[in-house]
């Protein structure tokens, strides 16, 4: 689920959706403001549920990459 198997498409990965929300997430976004970005995604080869938009969220949250603040989704800095 979280890396490609023999059963699960590289596409379809949550490292791999994950890295596609980094790529969006440019500047702080809300939450519906990114799904709506990636939904919007011309140059993905399949669209993602909304759960796996969140467990991608969740996996990013774990791993210390974004944080959720004033209601904004971003990335987080290192200094």
């Amino acid at each position: 689920m979280i890396l490609p198997t023999k059963h699960l498409p590289t596409e379809r990965a949550l490292l791999t959706i994950g890295a596609r929300l980094l790529m969006h997430l440019q500047e702080p976004k809300s939450v519906s403001r990114l799904w709506t970005d990636i939904k919007h995604d011309s140059s993905q080869y399949n669209s993602i549920s909304f759960d796996w938009f969140v467990l991608a969220l969740d996996l990013l949250s774990a791993m210390g990459t974004i944080h959720f603040a004033n209601e904004r989704i971003a990335r987080t800095t290192t200094a």
